[in-house]
Formats: C-alpha cells, structure tokens, sequence
C-alpha cells in the first residue's frame, strides 16, 4: 500500500491508494461502502482492471508473433500511479509506460484515473492515451466491491437483458455455452446459488445503468459510459458484491491469437484517447 488521497465532499469522503490507484474506502453519511480486504476471500477493495480484463490463456498474450507473460487483469493494480493533479473533492492519478510494462505489454501507454466526489455521488474515469507509433490494443475496467449483501438483493437494469450469459471454465476462460439465468423482465433477483460458481458477465449489456436494491430499498446507482460489458461476481457467504464495468472480457476458450484479434479488444491509433467513465450514487433516502 502507498500513500492515501482523501478526497471530501459534504458528508463524504473517498479514500484512494496511489498504489493501482485503487479505491480503498468509500464512506457517505458514516456508511461504509466497500468492502474490506481479506486475505482468505478477497484481497481486494476495487482494483483498477488494464490492459487486459479478465484471464488469457496460459498467463500470456500474443503480440507481433512475440509472447508476454500477462496474466489476470493486467498489471495497473500492481504498479504505483503519480499524482498529476488534485483539489480537496477531486484526483488525476497516472501511469506511464516503462520498461518493466513494456516487459508484459510492448506498448508505450499512459493511462490516467480521474475520482471526483460531489457529495453521495463518486465518479470514475479511466484515461488512456496511445503514446506509441503504432495502433495500441487495450481493455479496462472496474472491480468495486461493495459491502451491500447480495441476500435479498435485486439487480434493476434500466433496460430488459439477455436471459442467458457464458458460461466460465476453471481457467477463467468464457466458452461458447450459456448460463440461464432467471431475468424478469429488468430485474435479477439476487442468491447464493446463482453467485457461487463465477461472474454472471453481461457481455455487450443493453443498458447504460442499473439500480441495486435490498429488501424494497433502493441503495446503489450505478451509470456507465463506454464500458460494453457488466459482471456481477461474489464469494458467498462474503457479506460483498462486486459489480463490474468492462471494454474486454477473458480469452476465449483455445484462443492463440494475437491481441489485435482477441474478441471485444479496443485498439487506439497512434496519439489517440479514449475515455470510459462510472458513476456510483449511494440512494441517500435508505440511511
């Protein structure tokens, strides 16, 4: 762990590590909403997901006919960001390319997280600059793990969703079965059962938001822009669930391609941008 930004807004604080630029705490009217790592569950409290979401085969990834040991989620959430700018409610914490990145990913990237707290509202936004003189291959995401229980939870889509998701090998690896689960409508009643093997991964989700519910409550916002992909994923009987916003998924079952085929990657041109924002709203009616 490095040093910690706090960032305030009213009765709110967020509390962020410079080490993978994770989201350590989140706390709105003295509710503490994320989880707390344990080693024995989740060693996590929100990682930062890049270059890649999810698990490629074998540990490693195919670029130019050369192959690079990179595993699970990429390397962000391992590596220490600089603070570029900050204000008592707002951060930009980035990190660039060096020699060690371009050990596990041959590119020259810079990728900056934007936190901005306005009172029970956080948002997050990840920036990522194509640097090098060739076209870049990317994914990103965000892993937040929130203390609402998912017993007597209810998933609100804004929109109906597909009935069905991948199914996931042991490896992490999606396969070209499917999963049905029971939708109705807009709404994914929650369980043990329907948590307990992997992700439920919405794959090219239809809606822009959702709402998270418990016991008749509405207690989470959650509105995304330019993530194409939602995951629901828990550890039962851990007290947490994590919803997750993705550009990428993991590699498919027996895919040996290379990054600029693998499915649902994103490839910037040389000196492009692109930005993928979510905004978390605690339904302060609840407390």
């Amino acid at each position: 762990m490095g040093e910690t930004i706090i960032l305030s807004s009213g009765d709110a604080e967020a509390f962020i590590d410079l080490r993978g630029a994770e989201l350590l705490g989140w706390r709105v009217h003295g509710a503490d909403l994320l989880w707390q790592p344990e080693a024995a569950v989740w060693n996590a409290t929100a990682p930062i997901l890049f270059p890649v979401v999810g698990w490629t085969r074998e540990g490693r990834v195919r670029v130019g006919g050369k192959t690079y040991p990179l595993g699970l989620h990429g390397f962000a959430s391992a590596r220490d960001f600089q603070v570029e700018r900050r204000s008592g409610h707002e951060v930009w914490l980035r990190l660039d390319a060096d020699e060690a990145t371009k050990a596990l990913y041959p590119f020259a990237f810079s990728l900056t997280a934007h936190y901005a707290l306005k009172g029970g509202s956080l948002t997050a936004t990840l920036i990522v600059d194509n640097r090098d003189e060739v076209p870049m291959p990317y994914a990103c995401g965000l892993h937040p793990g929130f203390t609402f229980s998912w017993r007597k939870g209810t998933i609100l889509f804004d929109g109906e969703e597909e009935a069905e998701v991948p199914l996931i090998s042991r490896n992490g690896l999606f396969l070209p079965q499917k999963r049905v689960l029971p939708i109705e409508g807009r709404r994914l009643d929650l369980s043990a059962e329907l948590l307990a093997e992997e992700a439920l991964c919405f794959l090219n989700v239809r809606s822009r938001g959702l709402t998270f519910w418990q016991e008749g409550h509405p207690l989470l916002r959650v509105d995304f822009d330019q993530f194409a992909h939602l995951a629901l994923w828990a550890r039962p009987p851990a007290p947490f669930l994590s919803i997750e916003v993705w550009t990428g998924h993991g590699d498919p079952e027996g895919f040996d391609g290379d990054l600029y085929t693998k499915p649902s990657m994103r490839v910037l041109r040389p000196r492009e941008q692109a930005r993928h924002a979510v905004t978390w709203s605690f339904c302060r009616e609840t407390v």
